[in-house]
């Protein structure tokens, strides 16, 4: 359910593939039962690839690692999260159109 350019992450390696990441790195959080997960995961593949050397995209299915999503939070899905030097730079919560990710990424970027 990724593209080639998305790591997918767990509770055991968040904190090396996200936290400690030298890009800042938008997370998807999902699960393989949410129908908005599935319809918003073509956007987040393009944005892995389009933003390549910039940008690292990760997925951590909620179902199989809880740990991660309490301590932030997360009480719905999708719910996508940039990171940049460890902090939580924005949040998106829902199926967004793909422009209101990029916008989002684009200011984390900078």
């Amino acid at each position: 359910m990724a593209g080639a350019n998305v790591v997918h992450v767990t509770d055991a390696n968040f904190e090396q593939e996200v936290l400690k990441s030298d890009l800042p790195v938008l997370v998807d959080f999902w699960a393989a039962w949410c129908a908005p997960c599935r319809a918003i995961a073509p956007a987040v593949d393009e944005l892995a690839t389009e933003y390549a050397g910039r940008l690292k995209v990760a997925k951590l299915n909620v179902d199989e690692n809880p740990r991660t999503p309490a301590l932030y939070g997360i009480r719905g899905i999708p719910n996508l999260i940039i990171f940049k030097g460890g902090q939580v730079k924005d949040q998106i919560l829902g199926a967004v159109p793909k422009r209101n990710l990029v916008r989002a990424v684009d200011s984390a970027l900078t």
